[in-house]
């Protein structure tokens, strides 16, 4: 048995036993530095979490799906300076942590890959090597990370189902599943039950023709959906899961990795309230509860959150968005530079649009990257290019 499946035969986090196993990788960690980097698989609207406030642009492009300006609303967005805000749904978690300097946000954000793939773009980020190149399929960033940083001093776990291809390579990587929550309201199987019970009654045809319309409408969003969250657990859910990943990251390992699906939102996003504010709230709440259970290790620990791509700008017909190209990166932690909004940015505009429809990417992620696990680390330049095969790009985070 590989060692990098071991953990799957394991029913639940809750029931890890203590670090009785041999072998390196079980050792507790050697250095106070942790990672957890968290993949929102479904490319997320970032707009509508740090919400362009001072831009009208923004206002004329989402008449339906905007977040209001901050006001004495709760429903609208969290005040950060003049041209920035925060969705309200993140009033009780991330907000505390940004305005105690332990959260930042980075726009414009994102990878050269414009394919607008949510699998080539997924796999662009998680490989972390250079378009323009031959690239090793079988080499995730973080895997390299791990080798650079030796497996005698860090100990590295991915929290999927499958270890992805940020966690493959030449370092032997365990992975443990997260238990999937959160279904449907009425899936397949209930709404056979459903229509059985009007069956022979005046009503049975419309129940039927209901449920039939609501399966064909769905039917190609949610394929899409599944397919791009790789079986990554739900955002419902997700604060228990994280605090169990702080219990163990506290432990035992130094560079955790976790992704959460749902953030495809084709149709009827929502603004202030809704599908994406309910999910960030479950994320946030999550989020925060990870940096609570993780005590006073929280100083020593950095939280890195991103997705494949950002969504288009302009709402589309159905009060959604669609796949977009630069996005907004979240990074937590007790020790960094936090309360800002860091890195290149630039006027949000109809005129600044990558092709008339997208956020650009001023802050490319493998330099940013490189320049924090430079900070994180003490690695020097010829560590980043081995990681990255770019120079890092210090902007201040660490």
């Amino acid at each position: 048995m590989k060692r990098r499946t071991l953990l799957k035969s394991l029913t639940s986090l809750a029931m890890l036993p203590a670090a009785s196993f041999a072998g390196k990788l079980w050792a507790a960690p050697a250095t106070k530095t942790r990672l957890l980097f968290v993949f929102m698989r479904g490319g997320y609207d970032a707009a509508n979490l740090l919400v362009p406030i001072s831009s009208q642009f923004y206002y004329q492009a989402r008449p339906n799906i905007a977040v209001p300006k901050p006001g004495a609303d709760l429903n609208s967005a969290l005040p950060i300076n003049a041209d920035w805000g925060l969705h309200p749904a993140l009033r009780e978690s991330i907000y505390p942590l940004f305005t105690a300097g332990q959260a930042a946000f980075v726009p414009f954000a994102g990878t050269e890959d414009v394919s607008r793939s949510h699998f080539e773009t997924q796999d662009s980020i998680e490989l972390g090597q250079p378009l323009d190149r031959s690239r090793d399929y079988r080499s995730g960033f973080l895997n390299r990370l791990a080798g650079i940083l030796n497996v005698d001093t860090t100990a590295a776990i991915s929290f999927t189902d499958q270890l992805p291809l940020i966690m493959q390579g030449g370092v032997q990587i365990p992975n443990t599943a997260l238990r999937s929550v959160g279904k449907p309201a009425v899936d397949a199987r209930q709404s056979k039950l459903i229509a059985s019970m009007y069956q022979g009654t005046p009503l049975a045809q419309q129940v039927n023709e209901g449920f039939t319309v609501r399966d064909d409408v769905m039917k190609e969003m949610i394929g899409e959906m599944d397919a791009a969250n790789r079986n990554a657990i739900t955002a419902k859910g997700f604060e228990l899961e994280a605090r169990r990943i702080a219990k163990l990251m506290k432990d035992k390992y130094n560079i955790g990795f976790v992704d959460v699906g749902g953030w495809d939102t084709h149709v009827g996003e929502g603004g202030a309230t809704g599908y994406l504010a309910g999910r960030l709230d479950e994320l946030g709440r999550g989020l925060a509860g990870f940096a609570q259970e993780m005590g006073s290790d929280w100083k020593d620990t950095v939280v890195i959150v991103v997705s494949e791509f950002g969504r288009t700008f302009r709402e589309n017909g159905n009060r959604g968005t669609d796949h977009g190209h630069g996005s907004v990166y979240w990074v937590l932690g007790g020790g960094i530079h936090g309360g800002q909004v860091m890195g290149e940015q630039i006027r949000v505009e109809q005129a600044t649009l990558f092709q008339n429809r997208d956020y650009p990417v001023l802050n490319e992620y493998r330099a940013m990257f490189g320049g924090m696990f430079a900070r994180m680390y003490g690695l020097n330049a010829g560590q980043v290019e081995r990681v990255f095969g770019v120079r890092g790009k210090d902007i201040g985070l660490i």
